[in-house]
């Protein structure tokens, strides 16, 4: 049966909202059993290494909710003793967050969260994995240049980025920052030294 190409794009949007329902789903049932909420959990994992503790401004704007809404879900970890405030080397009036020990320890057990569908990946041919987290990359990069995405630190909308630099067909991509050749399956979805790049030179 013949579709046309928007039909394609609408079954595409369909399927993605579907896997994000069973992301979504697998993630709250974490939560849940930790006695958190959903964004409580996302925001101990997204603490995990960073090279910066970030200001809640920056958290807010990274998962796209109020400044109101993010300074709850920290105070709420505050009180769990799960996360820490402490005063901003940069800007003594303002404050920056990181984990405590016990939260740390939370957030690596919280990390099997996905576990149900890494199992299912894990026997997926890589190239064509990779291929995948090209294209989703690739989607990712184009809304954040149209704004619909306020924040992603992916390789595709780093500065350092070069796609296809190289000839080597495992390894075609460059990493500026790095200085080193890189291919599909070594993207990365959210780098710590991340530097944004103008979105005019994409």
């Amino acid at each position: 049966m013949a579709h046309g190409g928007g039909d394609l794009d609408r079954r595409l949007v369909a399927a993605l909202e579907r896997a994000g329902h069973v992301v979504r789903t697998l993630l709250w049932r974490q939560a849940y059993a930790n006695g958190l909420s959903p964004i409580q959990t996302q925001l101990l994992m997204h603490l995990v290494g960073r090279a910066r503790p970030p200001r809640v401004g920056e958290l807010a704007a990274e998962f796209d909710v109020t400044m109101a809404t993010m300074s709850d879900a920290l105070a709420a970890l505050r009180r769990k003793e799960l996360v820490r405030r402490d005063s901003d080397p940069g800007d003594r009036r303002s404050h920056v967050f990181s984990l405590t020990e016990t939260g740390a320890r939370l957030a690596a057990d919280l990390a099997h969260w996905s576990d149900p569908v890494t199992g299912w990946l894990a026997a997926e041919p890589e190239s064509d994995k990779a291929d995948t987290l090209r294209f989703l990359l690739d989607l990712v990069g184009r809304l954040h240049d149209t704004g619909v995405l306020a924040v992603a630190r992916t390789c595709v909308t780093c500065r350092f980025f070069v796609r296809d630099a190289h000839d080597d067909p495992a390894r075609p991509h460059h990493c500026a920052l790095l200085d080193t050749p890189f291919g599909d399956a070594a993207l990365r979805v959210d780098c710590a030294e991340h530097q944004e790049r103008d979105p005019s030179k994409a």
